[in-house]
């Protein structure tokens, strides 16, 4: 069984008045069952926390199911040991005290030198080296070991036999690592210090039970299992010889110190699962098992998206799908980009030639006869112009879905053929875009502009990531040359003003010290003398007045080095910051293009993430809604403004690996995505108040009325459409 935090583990026993039709929860990898929801919720985030070690390999930071699977294949490894070799390692792991490192050491010098039958090594014959399998071990007349082997070709057959010696093999490395020997002394013994195997195993080799002599003050046996008298004084049955002279009141003290150690452990196992149950949950973890918390945010209630959507909803994902392709490849189409609602209106219509539509389908079309495949010979066995117009091509159409040879397009072609496309349904509409779409992407012209995005992808990344290393060389550098300019001005600890403030004051001080030092100087020799005359005085006030002369000139002197100092310091501060504001904007310019650069070139939309409840979040930059997914792909909604985005960001829990990977997603790309929801609801609002003033144009008014914003779509035009 795995170990938590390297000690051994107990599972929980099955309640035994447990009914055949209870509802309960079980454990599925350790079949522990819970009638309360809050202990099995306790018990599974703790097998989930990397806190668990495998018992044969030491592997430590897994799981409980990880560290279950470890051991499964340890236990595999370890049976696959020659039986030649079982009894010679167990002979030396019995009781042995070193620390698994040497004693696995040990074992693999001593079975370096094992020889046993089936083992296949190399021998020297007649000066060459070839492979041989030892067939038996014997001995001759003087007790030398002896090998009978068998002398094997390439393939392994036997093409003769011989006797040897020890020294005419060449021994080989073992089969199996050190590692596989640790694995092997953790599998066989219940203890360490010293090792002992398991009884079954050590009868079944024949490995002797019985405690060397050594040990015996150390160690005993009681029922089986080795005991340390140390342990036993530790757990208050330090007094082996009881003082009372009746046998009878030393089974009394017996039995009352078992009681008591019974009692003991059964407080300490309490008061251990009480801990581990309060044991503090390390997030994230799977968010269908994230319970409410008094330390929790307050969550926001998120909006229920909208669904007004005109196809129908299980028609969502494929209307997405082909709308987000055909404005991403739009440029190797030639398809002008149109938006996703007119798209969607488009789809919708009732009318059999509305050009969107024609202009897509002949895309898609066009796309497959340059690939020069299938659809390519079909089209020139049918004597197809090349040139796909408004009357034909419901024809490269049909060639299209003949082609395809599906049974459930075969109704489709019948009212296209007669002119009547716009009379299938949505459903049967997109099926077509569909399976256009697919053969498009095995094109090699769609995987050439592919591999071509994948390229530039990782050029600009490389770019990005040289520029970042460039900048960070850069810095290094300037703080090293301020640094050294600091230390050559003086300043060791790089903070010039203040250092040169503090020199100024070193400097008035000594200055001062050495105008009271010649004054001091001066008193004292005058008054030692105790003689003087007119000229003596003369010349000590002389002298005085110029020495004080010099200290006023060195003070206005120091003065005004540190003013220029600090002028020049404030200077460069200036201008460095002046720099870095320079730098930062540069570096946002540079950042904004490498994105702008990188969604230019589209591989693929991904989704943003997913909710606790598994609804995938959609984003698409030409559109600028969210739209959530559910789980089975049947529902469909969309988030439109600002306040629904916040409400969204604001109702998902971090403590959920999902939402939280999924609001990660959305701050990252909330700036985008509120810009698009403000261009979108900017467009939203310019368009009713058109449609507004359109109603309210009067029938009076000879001008020509406005287009209606509604009807964009049947005023398509493909400005990039081939000639």
């Amino acid at each position: 069984m795995p170990l938590y935090k390297r000690k051994p583990f107990s599972l929980v026993e099955v309640p035994n008045d447990l009914d055949p039709k209870e509802l309960v929860f079980q454990i599925r990898f350790t079949k522990e069952i819970f009638r309360d929801y809050q202990e099995y919720l306790n018990r599974i985030n703790l097998y989930r926390q990397r806190l668990w070690t495998c018992k044969i390999s030491g592997k430590s930071n897994l799981t409980y199911e990880e560290a279950l699977v470890s051991e499964k294949r340890a236990i595999e490894k370890v049976q696959q040991f020659p039986q030649e070799l079982m009894a010679p390692m167990l002979s030396i792991i019995q009781f042995s005290m070193l620390p698994l490192r040497d004693l696995a050491d040990k074992i693999a010098l001593k079975l370096q030198e094992c020889l046993f039958a089936g083992l296949e090594l190399y021998g020297r014959k007649e000066a060459g080296v070839f492979l041989c399998r030892i067939i038996k071990t014997l001995h001759d007349s003087s007790g030398k070991k002896q090998y009978k082997i068998a002398w094997l070709d390439k393939d392994k057959e036997v093409v003769g036999y011989d006797l040897v010696y020890d020294e005419d093999l060449i021994k080989r490395k073992l089969p199996f690592s050190r590692e596989m020997v640790k694995s092997f002394i953790r599998e066989s013994t219940y203890r360490n210090a010293p090792w002992v195997l398991h009884g079954r195993l050590a009868e079944k080799h024949g490995i002797s039970t019985h405690l060397p002599d050594e040990l015996k003050s150390k160690f005993y046996f009681q029922n089986g299992t080795l005991i340390s008298y140390k342990k036993n004084r530790k757990n208050g049955e330090e007094e082996m010889d009881g003082e009372d002279e009746s046998g009878k009141n030393k089974g009394k003290k017996r039995t009352e110190r078992e009681k008591v150690g019974a009692s003991q452990m059964e407080e300490r196992s309490e008061k251990e699962d009480g801990l581990k149950r309060l044991e503090a949950i390390k997030y994230p973890i799977e968010d269908l098992l994230v319970q409410p918390c008094p330390d929790d945010p307050i969550f926001t209630e998120r909006a229920s998206p909208s669904r007004d959507f005109k196809v129908p909803m299980d028609c969502v994902g494929e209307l997405l799908m082909i709308w987000d392709f055909c404005s991403s490849f739009s440029r190797l189409l030639h398809l002008s980009p149109f938006s996703l609602e007119d798209f969607e209106n488009a789809v919708c219509h009732r009318e059999s030639n509305l050009t969107l539509i024609v202009e897509c389908h002949s895309a898609l079309l066009r796309l497959l006869i340059k690939d020069n495949g299938e659809y390519a010979s079909t089209i020139v066995k049918r004597k197809r112009k090349s040139k796909i117009t408004l009357i034909t091509w419901r024809e490269y159409l049909c060639d299209f879905l003949d082609m395809n040879n599906s049974p459930k397009f075969r109704p489709y072609m019948a009212t296209i053929k007669r002119g009547h496309y716009g009379l299938l349904d949505t459903h049967a509409k997109l099926e077509i875009f569909g399976e256009l779409l697919n053969c498009a992407l095995e094109t090699d012209l769609i995987r050439e502009q592919l591999d071509e995005y994948i390229g530039q992808w990782q050029k600009i990344g490389s770019t990005r990531r040289g520029e970042a290393l460039e900048e960070a060389k850069r810095r290094r550098e300037e703080q090293e040359r301020l640094k050294a300019e600091s230390e050559l001005n003086g300043f060791p600890n790089g903070n010039g003003l203040n250092s040169s403030g503090n020199n100024v004051g070193v400097l008035v001080n000594n200055t001062h010290n050495k105008q009271n030092g010649v004054a001091e100087s001066e008193k004292t020799d005058h008054v030692s003398k105790k003689r003087g005359s007119s000229q003596t005085d003369g010349a000590f006030r002389k002298r005085t007045k110029k020495h004080k002369g010099k200290d006023e000139h060195m003070l206005e002197d120091v003065q005004h080095i540190s003013k220029k100092e600090a002028q020049k310091i404030a200077l460069k501060h200036t201008e460095t910051v002046e720099r870095e504001e320079i730098e930062m904007s540069s570096k946002e310019q540079r950042k904004q293009h490498y994105e702008t650069e990188m969604e230019k070139r589209f591989i693929r939309t991904n989704p943003l993430g997913k909710d606790r409840h598994h609804n995938r979040y959609w984003w698409f930059r030409r559109d600028g809604r969210i739209f959530i997914e559910s789980l089975d792909h049947k529902m469909w909604g969309y988030y439109g403004t600002k306040e629904e985005l916040d409400a969204l960001m604001g109702s998902l829990n971090r403590k959920g690996e999902r939402e939280r990977a999924l609001q990660t997603q959305l701050d990252k790309f909330y700036g985008k995505i509120c810009s698009g929801l403000q261009k979108r609801l900017k467009h939203s609002a310019d368009k009713i108040a058109l449609e507004e003033a359109v109603l309210r144009r009067s029938t009076r008014v000879r001008a020509p009325p406005r287009d209606n914003p509604a009807d964009a779509f049947l005023r398509y035009v493909n400005k990039w459409k081939e000639d």
